[in-house]
Formats: C-alpha cells, structure tokens, sequence
C-alpha cells in the first residue's frame, strides 16, 4: 500500500481533527488528487528537518492516515483543509520524488478491540471534558467526551502538550489500556512541573 505523506512537526490521532493550510505545489498536487480519488494521505512527524521546502530529513515511522473532511479558500488566498484522523500506519519505506513529495509503502496497524471506559479513567475523562470547553478546541468540533479506551486515549494524547517524541510513542502502542497508563503517568508529570514553579 503506497500513501502520500504530509511531513508536520504535529502528531494526528485517529478521530482527531486538524486544519492546515496548503500552499506547496507537492501539497496542492497531491490534496487535489486525494479529493479526486476519495483517498486520504498520511500525517506523520517530523523528527529532524522543516515543514516547507525540502523533503524532511527524517520523520517518525508511525503515522496516521488522514481523510480530508472540508476545504475552503482562505482570505489570504491559500487553500485550508480539515481533517479528520483515520487509521495508523507504520512507514516500511519512503522515496522522494521529483517535486519533493514523499510517497511511502505503508502497513496498517492492527487495532485492538473497543473496551469500555472504566472508573480508573474518570479523571481523564474530566480532564477531556475540561479541555473540549477551550475555545480552540471547541472550534475543531471533535465533541467534549469518549466512547472507549481507545478514543479518550487518541483525543488526549492529541489536546495535550506533550512531546513530540511521547506522542509517537503513543500513537505507536497498540493497547488502549496501556495508553491510557501511560498518559496518566505523563499527566501527573505535567501537574507536578505546574506545581514546582
């Protein structure tokens, strides 16, 4: 399976939303023919290199697909799409081409079955609830809660400010419940930094 990939120092979750603005010839290519086949591309992170003109040097193997769900012309003038985030996907190999689009083979990852949210994770289900009400995150429309495991892990690992590197390996992990661990873990590092200044 080859997906186009779109190189951001951001980390899309499935079920997330993200709007961006388009202005590279590679990108407007390539957002063109994704809207004319019905397909998605692929968002992965950068780990060394820029956003815009050169191919990013090195960028993470994990990824996630993302289908574009709105577009409209921007008052400057530049295309700006939404997305939403789909399935996730391990890069096997990566070439550029000619026009310094990077198109990988992929492999989809398996995804675990939904498990129900349980009372261990009332806490982070507030701390959702709690962000979904900040104007900016009211504004990408991704609802202020969770059905499963799975999906308060991805929202929250996509809200908060964690590292680049962390929400790779996030993204990565392939159990909900460890996830969720996981960002339990971080978020208490995060209240304890808060807290010693």
């Amino acid at each position: 399976m080859t997906l186009p990939l779109f190189p951001l120092h951001t980390v899309l979750f499935p079920g997330c939303t993200l709007d961006l603005q388009i202005f590279e010839a590679r990108y407007l290519d390539m957002i063109s023919r994704c809207m004319k086949q019905g397909e998605g591309f692929g968002v992965v992170c950068i780990v060394e290199g820029a956003e815009v003109g050169e191919a990013a040097e090195r960028v993470a193997q994990i990824g996630c697909e993302a289908r574009i769900t709105d577009f409209q012309q921007r008052p400057n003038g530049l295309l700006g799409i939404r997305v939403q985030g789909g399935r996730r996907f391990r890069v096997k190999q990566a070439q550029v081409l000619p026009d310094k689009l990077t198109l990988a083979q992929i492999e989809w990852l398996d995804e675990q079955p939904e498990l129900p949210l349980g009372e261990d994770q009332a806490d982070l289900l507030a701390l959702l609830g709690a962000l979904a009400e900040h104007p900016m995150v009211a504004s990408l429309d991704m609802g202020g809660g969770a059905d499963s495991q799975a999906e308060l892990a991805d929202k929250l690992g996509y809200l908060l400010p964690f590292s680049a590197e962390q929400k790779v390996a996030l993204l990565a992990e392939p159990d909900a419940t460890q996830r969720l661990e996981m960002l339990q873990a971080w978020v208490e590092e995060l209240q304890g930094d808060g807290a010693a200044q």
